[in-house]
């Protein structure tokens, strides 16, 4: 007896070591698991929408060329689709177990993105997690229907877009194309010679852009409203 509570003491302080490894960071964080109110996604009622909230993070971030493009697709991982994403490294239902979210707390050479390149904010990380608690399914054409781009600013409504689908490509660290999108003024750069809309819009002539994907309706109709109205730093 004295020999089977030493062994359930032992399993109980690994598991609580093991607990301690995961649980304060998601803690932090909204999870998608019981009472998180603190990550709210573009989804119906607050659900992370893979579309809006998890593919452009993952494209822009990962999926580029020397990383998790189809071409390199560096330690077996390609991260430009959905299909491609659930099929290694995800774990629905258990973001600490998954290893696309894992590679998201580490550090130095072992982070995703790595240096230099800016790491996902504690925001987008809690994105990914609440996406892959709840699931990690493949929602599409989100809260497209209740577009209001009544009032748009850049502050508000366009820097989230550009932060979120293009600054893995587009930013301090990695200026693709000479364009650095971490300002207004590297974005306007981009409206004033057509780059941005051409680009955006996959119209002829231009590299579609984010790579692989592109940007729902009411998320082009944003980006337009601001545009036409002067692309002003507000």
């Amino acid at each position: 007896m004295k020999n089977w509570r030493t062994l359930l003491a032992c399993l109980l302080l690994v598991s609580a070591l093991y607990s301690c490894k995961h649980d304060p960071y998601l803690a932090t964080i909204g999870t998608g698991g019981p009472g998180d109110t603190t990550t709210v996604g573009s989804g119906a009622n607050g659900a992370v929408c893979f579309e809006t909230d998890i593919l452009p993070l993952l494209s822009s971030g990962c999926a580029r060329s020397g990383c998790h493009d189809a071409t390199t697709h560096e330690e077996g991982y390609i991260l430009d689709s959905y299909n491609n994403i659930i099929k290694k490294g995800v774990k629905a239902g258990n973001a600490s177990g998954s290893k696309i979210f894992e590679v998201l707390l580490k550090s130095g050479s072992d982070r995703m993105p790595p240096p230099p390149n800016a790491g996902f904010t504690t925001a987008q990380i809690s994105l990914v997690a609440k996406w892959i608690n709840e699931g990690a399914k493949n929602t599409t054409g989100c809260n497209t229907t209740k577009c209001d781009t009544a009032t748009v600013t850049y502050s508000k409504s366009v820097a989230p877009i550009i932060n979120t689908a293009c600054l893995g490509c587009h930013s301090n660290a990695l200026a693709s194309g000479g364009y650095n999108f971490s300002t207004h003024a590297g974005v306007k750069a981009a409206v004033t010679n057509g780059r941005l809309m051409g680009s955006i819009n996959y119209l002829t002539g231009f590299s579609g852009m984010p790579q692989g994907y592109k940007l729902n309706s009411c998320q082009l109709a944003t980006i337009k409203k601001w545009v036409d109205a002067g692309a002003l730093n507000n």
